[in-house]
């Protein structure tokens, strides 16, 4: 299975990169992730439960980041066993470009490979469910730089309402 993409991320490409790089942000951005923990700065183990059509499975794996060019680009590369439900390796080409201060697209090529009561179900099924799951991930990762831009700002009306309370009172 091939996949390419590009998201709009709201942040500036720092920002970007050390999410990317930050496994407690990128355990609530994947779907079913239940454990993602450092190893070492180049490779994290996971535990990820899904459920595609009549399969479920919990995937125990290893990922392991390569071809690193701080802060534009990796590849990402895992490995993941899911008991009789099968097995899915794989890997992806992510790539940063800064539009403006703000704003950051996020371009990204896959290719996996599955095997076991996976591989029958169908690439149709797998297809449709790796671009809903791949949707996902975005969702939840540019909500994270929405929620800190809206907290920031609320931060901001908060310190400008004290300071405008105490010229008052001068």
């Amino acid at each position: 299975m091939e996949m390419t993409g590009e998201h709009q991320i709201p942040a500036n490409i720092s920002e970007v990169w050390k999410a990317l790089n930050n496994p407690d942000i990128l355990k609530k951005c994947i779907p079913g992730c239940t454990e993602l923990e450092a190893i070492d700065s180049q490779h994290l183990k996971a535990t990820i439960a899904l459920k595609i059509g009549p399969v479920s499975a919990k995937f125990k794996g290893e990922v392991e980041l390569s071809d690193i060019i701080e802060p534009q680009s990796y590849r990402i590369y895992g490995e993941g066993k899911g008991g009789a439900a099968g097995f899915a390796k794989g890997g992806a080409n992510v790539k940063l470009e800064e539009i403006d201060e703000n704003n950051t697209v996020l371009r990204y090529e896959v290719d996996a490979k599955i095997g076991g009561k996976l591989a029958q179900l169908g690439s149709r099924l797998i297809d449709s469910t790796s671009k809903k799951l791949a949707g996902k991930f975005f969702d939840n990762f540019v909500k994270i730089f929405k929620t800190k831009k809206r907290s920031l700002k609320s931060s901001k009306d908060i310190n400008l309402q004290v300071l405008e309370l105490s010229l008052i009172h001068i």
